[in-house]
């Protein structure tokens, strides 16, 4: 297919997708494996003319492929004595092959924590490597109803006795229609994304103002490059204060449309019941490219084989935990972080019902009373020349 054609189509599969009011969604836990010491989650939403697959997966540091085809009945495939092998590449494909229009990946690879040890600068502890982590059984909290599953570890050593008491975890849901989630940060979604919310509980920080920083990269096939935006919104009703979105988007070259994406909000939340008040900072540093060889996950080994050293970019995020009110975390030694991932144009927030009634009353209020004053003095002086009589 020439560069053009395949341009074009991705064009009209994303144009399509973005029109998609709905889609059936299924969830599989390890198809084709009965063995439960380790996960692979299959979540598969079928479109009426498309389909998206998302592999959510622990073997290796953490990650998520998303494959997006142009066919309803597009199906995965997993060769599983290859994928548990130390050569991976090839054991997981779609069929049919030529239905895919674009596939992606994110791996989550490290967590750092650090602290502002004034006047010497950042001391930085030693680094969790979560491609070392032991992960429970996804397939005991996974909720076919809800679409809700999660992915919890912790190191499988441990010196320092951080995680003793802790855990950190990967909360997955899914979506069947359009919506906003109920919890703060209330993310708008689609039909076309998954939520994940990352979550470090109990776990205790090795300083008095310590910082966490997650680490995580981007897979992208040839052609498709990262860029990171940064929108402002003036609608703060249902994350109050919180006023900036940030987009890690995938992009064809010389092309305004939007692959795929990764979607947030400025902020994070130090309760399992958040409220504003809750609120801890959250910054982005920057794309930049991986510093030495990243972890990378099996899945993503397995899917993209050995195009990963030639044909495929490699983005690093880092995304911080803490501010000023880094203390919320000390105190209650509780993090959550959601981000938005999916295909196509991420979801734009709108004026929602309470901004406009609460603009139409601030911008009505003052119309309707000069209106009524230009009534009220239209009628006076009407009711003044009607008692004038004139003098024969």
């Amino acid at each position: 297919m020439a560069a053009g054609a395949g341009l074009a189509l991705l064009t009209a599969l994303l144009a399509a997708a973005a029109a998609e009011r709905g889609r059936k969604v299924s969830m599989q836990y390890n198809p084709g494996w009965n063995d439960s010491s380790v996960n692979l989650l299959h979540v598969q939403a079928v479109g009426p003319r498309d389909s998206l697959h998302y592999v959510w997966s622990s073997i290796g540091a953490p990650a998520v492929l998303l494959v997006a085809t142009q066919s309803p009945s597009s199906a995965l495939r997993v060769n599983w004595s290859q994928l548990l092998s130390p050569s991976p590449a090839g054991a997981i494909w779609i069929e049919p092959p030529d239905s895919v229009v674009y596939s992606t990946a994110v791996v989550f690879t490290k967590l750092f924590e650090f602290s502002e040890a004034k006047p010497l600068g950042e001391l930085f502890y030693p680094t969790y490597d979560l491609a070392e982590f032991s992960w429970d059984s996804l397939n005991h909290t996974l909720n076919h109803t809800a679409l809700t599953a999660e992915l919890r570890g912790v190191p499988a050593t441990d010196p320092g006795g951080g995680f003793s008491n802790g855990s950190l975890a990967f909360q997955i849901t899914a979506f069947e229609a359009s919506g906003r989630a109920g919890r703060l940060p209330s993310l708008l979604h689609t039909a076309d994304s998954s939520q994940l919310e990352f979550i470090l509980a109990g776990v205790a920080p090795r300083g008095n103002s310590s910082r966490f920083v997650l680490e995580m990269a981007t897979v992208e096939e040839a052609g498709a490059v990262r860029r990171l935006r940064s929108q402002r919104s003036i609608d703060d009703e249902y994350t109050p204060t919180i006023f900036e979105v940030l987009s890690l988007l995938a992009e064809p070259p010389n092309s305004s449309s939007t692959l795929g994406f990764l979607q947030w909000k400025a902020t994070a939340y130090g309760s399992r019941s958040p409220r504003r008040e809750d609120g801890i900072q959250c910054r982005a540093q920057g794309l930049h490219q991986p510093n030495g060889t990243l972890p990378m996950s099996s899945i993503v080994q397995a899917y993209f084989g050995h195009s990963l050293g030639s044909s495929c970019t490699v983005s690093a995020l880092n995304v911080t935990f803490g501010g000023e009110e880094g203390e919320v975390y000390r105190e209650k030694r509780y993090l959550s972080w959601s981000v938005l991932l999916g295909f196509g144009e991420p979801p734009r927030d709108t004026f929602s019902p309470l901004v406009i009634s609460i603009a139409a009353v601030a911008l009505g209020t003052p119309l309707a009373m000069l209106l009524l004053g230009t009534c009220l003095l239209l009628l006076a002086r009407r009711r003044r020349y009607s008692e004038y009589e004139p003098i024969n």
